[in-house]
């Protein structure tokens, strides 16, 4: 996985962060990235459309076989699938 250096606005020194910290999830309710069993998805993958880290989010997902809530815009389902055409 990679990371990304990034310069402090305040001029500070270089800080590390990870993708985790950079998305856009990280400063949302979780709530809705974990919905009820045949709960909407839909705000959850609103979010996920304007995030930076969106495909090392669904890498991530991917490679630690995540079974629960939407990572990367994809659903448990949608990532399934994506693994089905992937073999």
């Amino acid at each position: 996985m990679h990371e990304l250096q990034l310069v402090a606005l305040d001029g500070g020194d270089d800080t590390e962060m990870s993708w985790q910290e950079r998305s856009l999830c990280a400063q949302t309710d979780p709530e809705a990235f974990f919905p009820e069993k045949g709960g909407s998805t839909r705000e959850a993958k609103k979010v996920c459309v304007g995030c930076e880290v969106r495909s090392e989010c669904l890498e991530y997902a991917l490679s630690n076989d995540e079974r629960f809530g939407i990572w990367g815009g994809l659903s448990e389902r949608e990532r399934r699938k994506l693994k089905k055409r992937a073999v």
